[in-house]
């Protein structure tokens, strides 16, 4: 099994990433690649990892979706009560990653992290579909529950209730204000190519290439 492990290899050669066709704003140039990305047929192209640590440094990781990025941040959606909630409650500081295989691309973003508006997380769960908004409201996510029996008759109960889905309280979203951005593009031989953006204390962005 180890052997068989070891033995899986791929080469990256599809494509280059130079200082000279990278845009000196790293939200442009996520903008770009994201572009490039839907056009792909990636499955689920916000799919992307959410790494966070508690207050005393231990680490957690799970994917999430993303769901909305601009030049404010890049946002997803969960329970606040949950693992990660908690976490993030603790640390307000993430890192989430971004792995585009079909492309040979990667996307890593390091910041700060703080709670959107209760009117941006009220618009976001009413647009969900029901199924959707009754899970979140039936879920007391990252608990630990008597069985999957409990859950499903809990889902279903809210079902037949005839007073519409409220949002609840501890449902909401986040929105992740990057420090760092890095761009990855992979290359043959393993020299892949690597360009981080630093944010300045004067608001500008400094770009480095970094070994691979």
């Amino acid at each position: 099994m180890k052997e068989s492990i070891a033995s899986i290899r791929k080469d990256y050669s599809k494509k280059k990433l130079t200082e000279a066709k990278a845009d000196t704003d790293p939200y442009k140039q996520f903008a770009k690649w994201w572009k490039q990305v839907l056009k792909s047929a990636i499955a689920e192209p916000n799919a992307m990892t959410l790494a966070t640590a508690s207050a005393d440094g231990m680490p957690s990781a799970r994917v999430v979706l993303l769901k909305e990025f601009d030049e404010k941040g890049f946002v997803f959606f969960t329970n606040y009560n949950s693992y990660k909630g908690k976490q993030l409650e603790e640390n307000p500081k993430a890192c989430i990653v971004f792995f585009w295989k079909e492309v040979e691309r990667q996307v890593r973003l390091t910041g700060l992290v703080e709670k959107i508006s209760v009117a941006e997380s009220d618009e976001y769960f009413y647009s969900r579909p029901k199924e959707s908004q009754l899970g979140a409201t039936a879920s007391p996510q990252s608990e630990v529950i008597e069985s999957r029996e409990w859950l499903d008759e809990k889902y279903k109960k809210l079902s037949k209730e005839t007073t519409g889905i409220k949002r609840p309280e501890h449902w909401g979203g986040y929105r992740i204000k990057p420090v760092i951005f890095e761009f990855w593009q992979g290359r043959p031989g393993r020299l892949h190519d690597r360009l981080q953006y630093t944010l300045q204390e004067n608001g500008e962005w400094k770009i480095e290439r970094l070994a691979p």
